[in-house]
């Protein structure tokens, strides 16, 4: 989670501070200026780390929040596609891994 934290705030600070950078399709349903996904990605960023930091305490609510917000990644990344296809793939299935694991991991005694 911690990982694609970083990854999301690395994306939006490429969107925000060169949004030259990506090449832009034109007649795209999801189109916002680049600036403004990089902003959107930037601070999903930043609320997935302190979610993945969380995580560490091993407290349920911090997997709750963590698959939900792997979720919304997957969704900003999917919406991402036209500009840069690579990377929004392959985030998208580093989220979905993520998911698993948080719903996969074991059960850890409350304390």
């Amino acid at each position: 989670m911690i990982f694609v934290g970083l990854m999301t705030l690395f994306q939006g600070i490429a969107g925000i501070a060169k949004d030259d950078l990506f090449v832009t399709t034109r007649n795209y349903v999801y189109q916002f200026s680049l600036t403004g996904w990089g902003w959107v990605h930037l601070i999903l960023g930043i609320i997935m780390l302190l979610a993945g930091f969380a995580l560490f305490k091993g407290a349920l609510w911090a997997r709750m929040i963590g698959v939900a917000l792997a979720g919304l990644g997957m969704i900003a990344n999917f919406m991402w596609l036209p500009y840069y296809p690579f990377w929004a793939m392959l985030l998208i299935a580093i989220d979905v891994i993520v998911i698993w694991a948080l719903c996969a991991a074991p059960r850890l005694p409350q304390t």
